[in-house]
């Protein structure tokens, strides 16, 4: 029997030094053939508003969205721990939270939820966990403000922002979060977080430092319209999409993805 991926996992492979490795999927063919490679984390992001709804932003996907793309992803998955986000406006405060993740666990059979923010997110990551709700942070570039951020840009270079950004974290931590992503930050930040932490953290343009690496599938088979800096194509060389996923995990695994041309410092 397929031994399921859990928060204890996560944290065991981080205290051994196994990368996790976690890639997007949207839809049951793709979870299928994710979970069969031994992918870790499949997350059901709300990068699904770009590239399956076709939007700019993050930003229109609702908690329904999430939960239709879960709904078809969960059951494929025997292996993966499936991840999914918690949209733009859908934790204001810990009651809306709490309702919408399990809405997310129950209705999209998710087994973690993911939100976005720091310090401000303290009392609804606690209020969750408290009630039994595993929990991944999201810190550096979160996509949901990208309006307020002002673009896509790197989050971290500046040392008052990197402390703060520890300082988030930590707390994070302590409020009952299982795992966090960086996102767009630069390589040292991103190596303090992981060997501070005691909980598990997972890039995405952070370095090959961190615990593990998440990319969008789109961007990873090439397919993407605008592939960021931080992801690689690894549907290249005569692979098929089974054999660039497996390639992948193999890169992330050895370490030898990302490389220094596609981090930040």
């Amino acid at each position: 029997m397929v031994k399921r991926i859990t928060v204890k996992t996560l944290r065991d492979m981080k205290q051994t030094g196994e990368k996790i490795v976690s890639l997007t999927a949207y839809d049951a063919s793709f979870a299928r053939v994710i979970d069969e490679q031994e992918v870790d984390v499949i997350l059901v992001g709300d990068s699904l508003g770009m590239v399956m709804q076709g939007h700019d932003s993050t930003v229109p996907v609702t908690v329904d969205d999430i939960i239709y793309h879960a709904k078809s992803v969960a059951p494929q998955c025997k292996r993966a721990m499936v991840m999914a986000d918690l949209p733009f406006m859908s934790y204001t405060n810990p009651d809306q939270a709490i309702m919408n993740a399990a809405r997310l666990m129950q209705e999209g059979q998710a087994h973690i939820v993911k939100l976005e923010g720091g310090e401000a997110q303290l009392e609804t990551v606690r209020h969750m966990t408290r009630h039994g709700v595993p929990v991944c942070a999201h810190l550096g570039l979160t996509p949901q403000t990208v309006h307020k951020l002002g673009g896509y840009r790197v989050q971290g270079r500046e040392v008052s922002v990197a402390k703060q950004m520890v300082s988030d974290a930590l707390s994070l931590q302590d409020a009952g979060a299982d795992a966090v992503v960086l996102e767009c930050v630069p390589v040292d930040l991103a190596e303090k977080l992981t060997q501070e932490l005691d909980i598990p953290t997972i890039g995405i343009g952070a370095g090959r430092v961190c615990d593990g690496q998440v990319l969008v599938l789109q961007d990873m088979i090439g397919i993407s319209s605008m592939a960021p800096k931080f992801t690689a194509n690894f549907l290249t060389n005569g692979r098929n999409i089974p054999e660039a996923i497996a390639a992948y995990v193999v890169a992330v695994r050895d370490n030898s993805f990302p490389t220094n041309e596609q981090c930040f410092f």
